[in-house]
Order: structure tokens, then C-alpha cells, then sequence
């Protein structure tokens, strides 16, 4: 099976990497023409644009920012459903709207393509070691069809039809981002109550409070870089999807709506490049006091790679 991969960003970049490794024939395509050359060094080969990357393959993955750039991917003048696209898989990755996604989903369909949304969890270090959990709607046995493509990325997690990955992982991002906003609050709090932050952390784990958030995320506070690998501007995306999907649906979104608010303020302050764990600086600096632990805080993207 001959692999296309359009969106070379963070994620994107280390999820083709894998493909590659796996042995896939891979061809690429991404707006910025510097985002090519890890792929190139790796033996990946280049396309001009998305519809030359699905003419020359036989799946292809996309991971984009987001539905604009999604839907410019498919619809463009260059994109999907300007070339033949009969028997071609299209597994897409990116966290859109699902709405969206299922009309785009069915317009490939109507041309003869076999769409399935594969939207991924995790951060940048599963996307490095290739073992992102990954919320996959879709036919079976297209899934099955594609499953060692899928597979060289991460875990597969069946969720059903098609458009159902899009709604995991809005949901999934609605909680992460929910807890992440509450976790700086809770660790000033004990500082100044006179807690030792790592302490609060070492037996928090393995409570009622635990959560991926509070293993996997908290080191990026006491390390000071909150993690930029995954900025804010995706996390205001991403919260702004979720609230447009529970508008929809007519569900009370306080906490949601809150939430929203704290990533929006973090990201006036700090900018929208700064890291997600920003949102809990808001707290530290409104408290006039910092969460800075030494140690050897190893960064999301500092894991190693496997090997070929």
C-alpha cells in the first residue's frame, strides 16, 4: 500500500515519520515547503499539492490545524474532489467539526472514496513513539483494510460510524482542558496553604484526582515551559469547537464556557504560541508566586524515536 500524508505540523510530522519507518512507500504534501525535509531525509517523496498526493497513493492522512484548512484540503481547487477519487482511503486526523466532517465525508464517498475520521489523544511524545490512542469511525471493513496504516500511528479505538471520532475527540479535549484549567488552581492553592507542589503531585497520582492531565502534563509546570508543543491557539480552537458542538446539542456548557474564558485570558497574556499549561501561569502569577521544581523533567518532545 502506497501512503499519502497532507500536514507536517508537530503531530503530523512525527505520525508520517512512523509511516515511513514501517516501510510504506510515502508521499507528502505541506503548505510550507520547510516542513518537507525530515520527511524527505526519511525517503518520504513530495506532491505539488493534496489532489497529486491522493493521485499517486492508494490511502491518505490528513492532519491540519483545523475545518477551514480541512475543508480547503477536499474542496480547494486542488484538493480531493478535484481528481479521481475512486478506491482511494482517506483517514483523516485532524480535530474538526463534525458536522463538517460528515458532509465532507460523504461528497468523497459520493466519488467513489472510503472516508474515516481517525482523530488522535495523547501529546507530541506518543505521536513520537507511535502509539497515539485514536478514536476511528468508519465502515469495518475499510477500517480493517487500512488497520497497518492506522496502526504504525498509534491504538486504534473504534467508535463507530463515521463523524464519531470527531465527537470523541471534542469531548476528550472538553475534559483535558477542563482539568487542566482546574489543576492550577488546586496547586497554588495547597502551596500556599503550604503544600510542597511536588508533594501534592506524588499523592494526587492514583487518587480520585488523577488524570493523563495531571501525570503527563504537570512536570511542563514545574519545568516553566508549559509545554509549547501544543500552543494555546489550539487550544482555543479546539474549546471553541467544543462550545459551537454543545450549542448544538443544547447542553449547559458552564464549566465549558469558564474554561474557555481562562485559555482566552492566558493567551492575552502570554501569547497564543505560549504553551497549554499557560492557562495555570494565569493563577501562579496572579498569586504572585511560581510552581518551579527542580529536576530532570524530561520534555513531550525530548522522547526518543523507535528504531526502524
Amino acid at each position: 500500500m502506497k501512503v499519502g500524508f497532507i500536514g507536517l505540523g508537530t503531530m503530523g510530522r512525527n505520525a508520517a515519520l512512523n509511516i515511513v519507518r514501517e516501510g510504506f512507500a510515502t508521499v507528502v504534501y505541506d503548505i510550507r515547503p520547510d516542513a518537507l525535509k525530515p520527511l524527505i531525509e526519511t525517503g518520504a517523496v513530495t506532491a505539488a499539492n493534496p489532489a497529486e498526493v491522493l493521485d499517486q497513493v492508494d490511502a491518505v492522512v490528513t492532519m491540519v490545524f483545523g475545518p477551514k484548512e480541512i475543508e480547503a484540503v477536499v474542496r480547494g481547487e486542488n484538493g480531493f474532489l478535484s481528481t479521481n477519487c475512486r478506491g482511494k482511503y482517506w483517514i483523516d486526523l485532524t480535530t474538526s467539526s463534525p458536522g463538517l466532517m460528515r458532509v465532507l465525508g460523504e461528497e468523497f464517498r459520493a466519488r467513489g472514496g472510503k472516508p474515516i475520521d481517525a482523530p488522535v489523544t495523547g501529546s507530541v511524545d506518543a505521536a513520537i513513539r507511535g502509539d497515539m490512542p485514536m478514536f476511528v469511525g468508519g465502515d469495518d471493513a475499510d477500517i480493517e483494510h487500512v488497520r497497518p496504516v492506522i496502526e504504525a500511528m498509534g491504538e486504534i479505538r473504534k467508535v463507530g460510524r463515521y463523524g464519531n471520532g470527531y465527537v470523541a475527540k471534542l469531548v476528550n479535549n472538553q475534559l483535558w482542558k477542563i482539568h487542566a484549567a482546574a489543576i492550577g488552581e488546586a496547586m497554588v492553592t495547597a502551596k500556599l496553604a503550604g503544600l510542597d507542589p511536588e508533594v501534592w503531585w506524588t499523592v494526587m497520582k492514583g487518587g480520585a484526582a488523577d488524570s493523563f492531565v495531571l501525570r503527563h502534563d504537570v512536570p511542563s509546570i514545574f519545568a516553566g515551559h508549559y509545554d509549547p508543543s501544543f500552543p494555546l491557539a489550539l487550544c482555543l480552537k479546539d474549546l471553541g469547537l467544543i462550545e459551537e458542538l454543545m450549542n448544538e446539542t443544547g447542553t449547559r456548557n458552564e464549566l465549558t464556557r469558564a474554561t474557555h474564558e481562562r485559555f482566552k485570558e492566558a493567551a492575552l497574556r502570554y501569547g497564543k504560541e505560549a504553551g497549554e499549561m499557560s492557562v495555570c501561569r494565569v493563577i501562579e502569577d496572579d498569586a504572585r508566586t511560581d510552581l518551579r521544581i527542580a529536576g530532570d523533567w524530561i520534555a513531550p518532545w525530548e522522547v526518543a524515536a523507535p528504531t526502524a
